[in-house]
């Protein structure tokens, strides 16, 4: 049988709590049932421990049962957080704090931009070396010679258009060595030179150049070689 009480011992932790804490409630028996309340929210319950809490600014009281014991009326005290005669007037807003300047970032972007331009302009000047030390060995050699060397890379690496490119080695050759001048055409170079080679070459090279037809020749290395005779 339940004895029902108007008051039973607990004790309250924290002793003077805030809306929103959490209240600890210890009873000196156990099982310990709440009655269900609009005035507070239970959080836990074991043994003869409960945790509550309320949002409602205001002292609110509990009623159960604590062991054999029915209690009810249990006066919580609960205070506000807001102080007494707050105007209940808004904080006035703070700008937002600006965030410190990150400038590593940009260093390293710089860093790397200048040492691209860096890599670009050695590049640039390397290549713009390279060509003129070509032409510089080249006038160094006779006309024989850069002939020869012309020739001989045509044989060795076939490219597109050999027959043209050999054209011009032959050209070149004939415009250093003879009186036939790098402005003529072929007509005039054939009419100062009778040589059955060079009018192939001149002609299959002509079709290549200035023409959509193919040079309907398989003998190309054999005709080269003939041409290298020029500079023996």
């Amino acid at each position: 049988m339940i004895a029902i009480l108007l008051l039973i011992s607990a004790t309250f932790h924290p002793a003077q709590p805030a809306v929103g804490d959490l209240i600890t409630v210890d009873f000196e028996q156990a099982p310990v049932v709440l009655n269900a309340s609009p005035e507070y929210e239970l959080v836990s319950q074991q043994g003869k421990r409960v945790v509550i809490r309320t949002f409602k600014p205001r002292p609110f009281a509990l009623s159960g049962v604590s062991g054999d014991v029915a209690f009810r009326n249990m006066i919580v005290p609960v205070r506000s957080v807001i102080a007494p005669n707050d105007p209940m007037t808004p904080a006035p807003l703070k700008p937002p704090r600006a965030e410190p300047y990150e400038r590593l970032p940009f260093i390293a972007i710089g860093i790397a931009a200048l040492a691209a331009a860096a890599a670009w302009y050695a590049a640039m000047r390397m290549s713009k070396r390279a060509p003129a030390a070509t032409s510089a060995m080249a006038t160094l050699l006779s006309p024989d010679e850069r002939f020869r060397r012309a020739v001989e890379s045509l044989l060795s690496r076939p490219q597109p258009l050999r027959w043209a490119a050999l054209a011009d080695a032959v050209r070149a050759y004939l415009a250093a060595t003879s009186a036939a001048s790098a402005d003529m055409t072929t007509t005039e170079v054939l009419a100062r030179i009778d040589r059955p080679e060079i009018a192939t070459i001149l002609s299959a090279g002509d079709i290549e150049k200035f023409s959509t037809d193919e040079v309907a020749r398989d003998d190309f290395e054999t005709i080269a070689r003939r041409a290298l005779e020029l500079a023996a």
